[in-house]
Order: C-alpha cells, then sequence, then structure tokens
C-alpha cells in the first residue's frame, strides 16, 4: 500500500540502545533502514491519517504504560527477532483493532507475536548460527524481568526507510 502508515510501540531507552547494537552488528547494512521497533499495524490506508492523529494520543492519555518481557529467540525463517512476552500491549493492540475495524488489512487482521527484528533477509544458516548464539546474550534481558513501552509511534512507509509522523506516550493510569 503507498505511502500507509505504520503503528509501532517504542521501546524503552536501554532495551531501545541494546537491539539497535544487534541490529548494527546483523542485519545487512544496505536493508537497515530503520529503528528497532515492535510492529502493531503494517499498513493503516493513507485515509485513515487524521483519525490515526486524534485517536492514537487520547488512547495513550488514557492508558498507564502496557509492561513487556523479554523472553528469547524467535526464528523469523530468514532472520532472528527478540521474543517478546507483552499481553497488555496485544490487549490494547486489540482495542485499537476494534475501533478500525473494516479498515484494516489482511495482514493486520491477525494478532502478532512481539518481537524485535535484529536480522532478516540471510540464508537460513546465517539466521541459525546468529540463533543459537544469542540465549546467553539474551540472558540478561529475560532475567531483568519486565519492563514498560513508553509511547507508540505512528510512522509513514517511504519504501525503504519510514517517516515518523506522531508519538503519543502513555501517561493515564489505567491498567489492561
Amino acid at each position: 500500500m503507498p505511502q500507509a502508515f505504520i503503528l509501532t510501540a517504542v521501546l524503552p531507552r536501554d532495551l531501545q540502545a541494546f537491539a539497535e547494537g544487534l541490529r548494527r552488528a546483523h542485519y545487512p547494512p544496505d536493508r537497515n533502514h530503520l529503528h528497532a521497533h515492535v510492529t502493531l499495524f503494517h499498513a493503516f490506508a493513507p485515509s485513515l491519517l487524521e483519525e490515526l492523529r486524534d485517536y492514537l494520543p487520547k488512547l495513550a492519555a488514557e492508558f498507564a504504560p502496557p509492561e513487556g518481557a523479554v523472553k528469547g529467540v524467535m526464528d523469523l525463517g530468514k532472520g532472528t527477532a527478540i521474543a517478546l512476552e507483552a499481553p497488555q500491549l496485544l490487549a490494547l493492540r486489540h482495542g485499537i483493532a476494534e475501533h478500525f475495524r473494516g479498515s484494516l488489512t489482511t495482514q493486520d487482521l491477525y494478532e502478532p507475536r512481539p518481537h524485535v527484528t535484529i536480522q532478516n533477509k540471510v540464508t537460513k544458516d546465517e539466521a541459525r548460527a546468529l540463533q543459537a548464539s544469542l540465549p546467553p546474550v539474551l540472558a540478561p534481558w529475560v532475567a531483568k524481568g519486565r519492563f514498560t513501552f513508553p509511547a507508540l509511534a505512528l510512522h509513514r512507509y517511504c519504501g525503504g526507510p519510514w517517516e515518523e509522523i506522531k508519538t503519543s506516550a502513555f501517561r493515564g493510569k489505567e491498567r489492561l
């Protein structure tokens, strides 16, 4: 979808920096156009921009930052990701999906498996080698326990890189 809008959950700074380092080390440099992120929706139609700009800040203002946790390594076939557990974030995503029911792409009709991609579009052997080496690297993050997602970020797809449109910080008291 040309100029589609992507909605992500922003990572806490320490986890963001850690994931960025892994992306720089393992993502093919000619394809590494993005910062580490957790995709919630892949393609909102351009016609929904004004509604998204109004709705997302109101939603973020209502809810406390959702919790998440690093669970380990995720196999993406020809790539590797940090697997996350984030039931509160998925509950929030469900509410957004209900709000935009009838406007979602087929890909966004399905609940995602929360993750941060750190390698993609490599051979299966390269992916398996990285996956085998990551458990000790991720162990401190797994042991750390819970973290909170500080915000939602809306981006415009620009054929590779993304343009950030709006970031909406969670600042409410209500828990999901």
